[in-house]
């Protein structure tokens, strides 16, 4: 397992939510983790520590200009789905190039080998959610339970 090392930032946890603030999407470059065999990792920070996810994993990310993943890689059980919110880049996924940008997704079989690099004039940030394949049972409208009582927001 890796070891997340990070600014500090707020983290609050509530009976049936946990809240953490990541910083500005500016701020997203200073955070750090160590990888178990690459060593210290800059602009990649994994949540699930802070917000205590029980069927996922997510990260916030921030590739430099010019900056690529050193390695490519796959997953044993998990699919990942990236969302891009800056900047330009490509993925390459089983040597098929993809060319993302703000507001590109993309999803990732676990057997899809990946890697990308940001080919823009700005960092490349992205939120990765990586969870097991096939594991959705229900969702939306089937999973939710609606509350038909008037909200009320302090004043």
């Amino acid at each position: 397992m890796s070891e997340t090392k990070t600014i500090e930032k707020e983290t609050k946890k509530g009976t049936n939510y946990s809240y953490y603030n990541g910083g500005s999407l500016a701020e997203w470059a200073e955070h750090k983790m160590m990888h178990p065999r690459r060593g210290e990792v800059k602009g990649k920070h994994f949540l699930k520590d802070h917000l205590d996810f029980t069927g996922c994993e997510i990260s916030i990310n921030s590739l430099p200009v010019g900056g690529a993943m050193p390695f490519s890689h796959q997953h044993k059980e998990n699919e990942e789905v990236y969302i891009f919110i800056k900047g330009k880049g490509q993925m390459q996924v089983d040597h098929e190039v993809i060319d993302v940008c703000e507001g590109s997704i993309v999803r990732i079989a676990p057997n899809g080998m990946r890697t990308w690099r940001n080919v823009g004039d700005e960092p490349l940030l992205s939120i990765c959610v990586q969870v097991r394949e096939n594991s959705l049972r229900q969702h939306t409208f089937e999973d939710g339970i609606p509350n038909m009582d008037p909200i009320q927001w302090p004043s």
